[in-house]
């Protein structure tokens, strides 16, 4: 049976290329549209008080199959395939291709080159501009907001420590199904510095265990080691150290790793593996 929340099927709607594959009462082409809002929260069901399963940021792309009277969307993450219902006025049209992502935790976009202007929007690491031109220290986008030229890179930037990516988000508020540096969970936390990295990653921790490098030992941990429980992700910072998300903190941490360990192992859950990418 396919996996509902990595593919678009209900009972009474699917995506065309599943027919043959699921049961369902009509089939539709979709409509692919670009997230403008800095933040889209992707929910289980069509309410706002819904479960939270991922956020979609900001000129990222999704294929809306549906789109109800009460102003829900319900379509397909193009970054990593993540179906669930968004708010319908977090999409827009397609618009110019992204050519750069914020880079830094939190950036502000300026009406004009000058920083003691009121900026007119706040974006989180990870959302996508389409950058027409540069003045100064300013990269300029399709909107004309003018971001701080430091705190962009080009989408098909890498950056070779992930790690010092996940080390920026130190203290952020736990979020389930967060994504950003107003709120994170534990396998966002991988994804999103992974993603900034120049990498690809599932969204989701046991996605991340099953796809995501190859097993070692934790007498071997070593810098960027992933450290998985069931339904939990930490990143290892060293062989003594690990940062992540939590809700035990309720909040992003760094901490010795025996006592991380130790404490997750009271609580009834032993390390199920440790990936290195």
């Amino acid at each position: 049976m396919l996996d509902p929340r990595l593919n678009p099927y209900r009972r009474d709607i699917a995506a065309v290329h599943l027919r043959g594959q699921v049961e369902a009462a009509h089939f539709v082409e979709g409509t692919v549209y670009e997230v403008v809002e800095p933040i889209a929260d992707l929910r289980r069901a069509p309410a706002h008080e819904a479960a939270l399963d991922t956020q979609a940021l900001k000129g990222e792309r999704v294929t809306v199959y549906e789109t109800s009277e009460e102003g829900w969307a319900w379509g397909q993450l193009e970054s990593d395939g993540y179906v669930g219902y968004l708010s319908a006025n977090a999409l827009g049209p397609l618009g110019p291709e992204p050519t750069h992502r914020v880079s830094v935790p939190r950036t502000f976009g300026f009406p004009a080159a000058d920083i003691k202007l009121p900026p007119m929007i706040a974006l989180p690491m990870g959302a996508r501009l389409a950058v027409t031109h540069t003045i100064d220290t300013f990269a300029v986008d399709s909107y004309g907001w003018h971001y701080p030229l430091g705190h962009i890179a080009p989408v098909d930037a890498t950056h070779g420590d992930f790690v010092a990516i996940a080390e920026m988000f130190a203290s952020v508020p736990y979020l389930w199904g967060g994504k950003s540096s107003l709120g994170i969970d534990c396998s966002g936390l991988v994804q999103l510095s992974l993603q900034t990295a120049g990498q690809t990653s599932p969204r989701d921790s046991y996605m991340q265990e099953r796809l995501l490098g190859s097993a070692v030992t934790l007498a071997d941990l070593r810098r960027g080691d992933l450290v998985f429980w069931k339904g939990h992700v930490a990143i290892a910072r060293d062989a003594q150290t690990l940062i992540h998300a939590n809700a035990h903190h309720m909040m992003v941490v760094i901490e010795s790793a025996a006592e991380a360990i130790s404490r997750i192992s009271a609580a009834g859950s032993e390390i199920t593996s440790i990936r290195r990418l």
